[in-house]
Parts: C-alpha cells; sequence; structure tokens
C-alpha cells in the first residue's frame, strides 16, 4: 500500500535498484558514530549513530540506533530514531521507531511503525528536521500518529 505522493515513486525506485552498492557493513560488524556516504550502501550489521546518505538497504540483520537521513531508504531491518527520506519502502520485516518523514511512503504488511509519519515536499527533504513550530518543508499539514497493538497469545 502507498501512502502520499505516488508520481515519481517508480523512477525514483527504478533510478536507485539500478545503481551498484558501492559499501557494505557486514553483520558481525558494529559502528559507533555518525555515518554519511553518497551512492548506494547496505548495512547488515549495527549502527549506533546517525547515518545521511543516499540510497540505504538495510537488510533483516540491520539495525540503526539514531536519526537517518536520506534520498531512499529500503528498510527489512530495525531503525529506532528519526527517518526523513524522499522514498521509504518498510518492507514486512522491517521496524521502525520514531517520526518517519517522507514525500513516498510504501509499507508492505506485517511492517511495524511506532510513532509520527509526516507527508514531506521531496525538493526540501534536506532542510526537514526543523521543530514544529517553525516553518517547515511540509507540502501538507498532514500527519498521522500510531502505535500497532502488541498481541497478547
Amino acid at each position: 500500500m502507498s501512502i502520499f505522493k505516488k508520481d515519481d515513486l517508480q523512477q525514483e525506485a527504478a533510478k536507485a535498484s539500478k545503481e551498484a552498492i558501492s559499501a557494505i557493513v557486514s553483520k558481525d560488524m558494529t559502528i559507533t558514530g555518525e555515518v554519511a556516504f553518497k551512492g548506494k550502501a547496505r548495512i547488515d550489521g549495527t549502527i549506533e549513530g546517525n547515518v545521511k546518505g543516499e540510497y540505504l538497504v538495510l537488510s533483516e540483520s540491520g539495525k540503526i540506533h539514531g536519526d537517518v537521513q536520506l534520498d531512499s531508504l529500503i528498510c527489512h531491518g530495525t531503525i529506532e530514531g528519526d527517518v526523513n527520506a524522499k522514498l521509504v519502502t518498510a518492507q514486512s520485516s522491517a521496524v521502525i521507531v520514531g517520526k518517519l518523514s517522507s514525500a513516498n511512503l510504501t509499507v508492505e504488511s506485517g511492517a511495524r511503525l511506532e510513532g509520527e509519519i509526516r507527508s514531506i515536499n521531496a525538493k526540501d527533504n534536506s532542510k526537514s528536521s526543523g521543530s514544529s513550530g517553525s516553518k517547515g518543508p511540509l507540502a501538507s499539514p498532514s500527519s498521522v500518529s500510531f502505535k500497532r497493538a502488541e498481541s497478547t497469545s
């Protein structure tokens, strides 16, 4: 199911998926500190800090404990922090806990999102870390807040 704008979603996704992965954080690696990259990266391990880059694939074993600012995110793993990206795809195994701001959002059945979701203007993605009281890049004041109910069985 897609939420927000769909016009450039397929073009952006096709462009990003064709790009070769230029960096991989392996499953056995833990990086503490801020990570910044250009191009396409894949995280199978753990990042303890903020991540800033272009296109990121977070695998099922991948974990990020910090804020994320990207052009595109394909999330199979866990993010505990705020996510700001033009294009976000939360796969069925994804867990995102925090504020999610995106121009294009796709959520697969089974993905777990906890926090606030906001639609942003794709052109203003890099400027969207202001407070809610300031004039920001929001295309509209629409936002959704929710927490998924946990099963007790």
